[in-house]
């Protein structure tokens, strides 16, 4: 499970870069029930979702040029300057190297050595999401990626996260379990999985991540993501000891997937 109780490796915040923000913006806060709160009330380029009043993530304009629209998932750390160095002794990129955040923390942006991209989190006033693993808000992480040995290499060296492999039904392969160091298993916050290149469409054929947003109801969650103009890559579907789960893509083609757990689905 997701916790706010942040240790370093695990995930303290996301956000969506998005071409369009104002269509996004009532894209999500349809599908999920979020309420959005602009830093910039004339512009409304960059704000916060939140849910019931608590912080579930944000959203601003696209930055790169050429780049996808997608979640970024940011993974909590005590220096993300020393993060940086380690990402690239690790083989890595630093794409935005480390920079402060109007007091609120300090933050970096990296590629692991196949491709896939994800952040770091220092915080200084803002520790981060302020509600995690309930209904409408993060509860798990997802890496897939063309080589899962490499992954867990780069990751278990930079996070020291602890793996444990699931084996996937009809014998296609392994899910990788994530808990971060020295923790025990109830506080796995996230899995990664090997895909061929050729169907990881949604990044062009390179690793990314995603995050999974809980929901009480799948289906109905997922009927809203269709009448908003998403669509569906796979599901409704159950997974047995996982629960009720669909991959949808946001108007823009940010990927992200809902779920129901099982405990909630039975």
């Amino acid at each position: 499970m997701i916790t706010t109780d942040f240790v370093p490796g695990s995930p303290c915040w996301i956000d969506l870069g998005a071409p369009d923000v104002a269509a996004a913006t009532d894209f999500y806060t349809s599908v999920f029930g979020w309420d959005f709160q602009s830093y910039d009330p004339e512009g409304g380029q960059y704000g916060l979702f939140r849910l019931n009043g608590k912080a579930v993530g944000a959203i601003g304009p696209l930055t790169e040029e050429g780049a996808r629209s997608a979640w970024m998932i940011y993974l909590h750390t005590q220096d993300a300057d020393t993060a940086a160095q380690s990402v690239e002794r690790l083989g890595g990129t630093v794409r935005v190297a480390p920079l402060d955040a109007d007091g609120m923390g300090r933050l970096a942006q990296f590629t692991d050595p196949q491709g896939g991209q994800f952040a770091v989190w220092q915080p200084q006033s803002n520790r981060g999401l302020e509600a995690v693993d309930e209904a409408g808000s993060l509860c798990w992480t997802e890496l897939y990626t063309t080589d899962t040995a490499a992954a867990k290499e780069f990751y278990g060296s930079l996070f020291g996260w602890q793996f444990q492999d699931m084996e996937l039904p009809g014998g296609e392969g392994a899910y990788g379990l994530i808990t971060p160091a020295g923790l025990n298993p109830d506080r796995m916050h996230g899995g990664l999985m090997q895909l061929p290149a050729e169907q990881l469409t949604a990044a062009g054929g390179r690793p990314y991540w995603h995050p999974v947003f809980a929901s009480a109801d799948c289906d109905a969650t997922v009927a809203r993501v269709r009448q908003k103009g998403g669509t569906v890559q796979m599901g409704p579907e159950d997974a047995e000891g996982v629960g009720r789960l669909a991959v949808c893509l946001d108007p823009a083609g940010a990927d992200f997937v809902v779920l129901t757990p099982s405990e909630v689905a039975a």
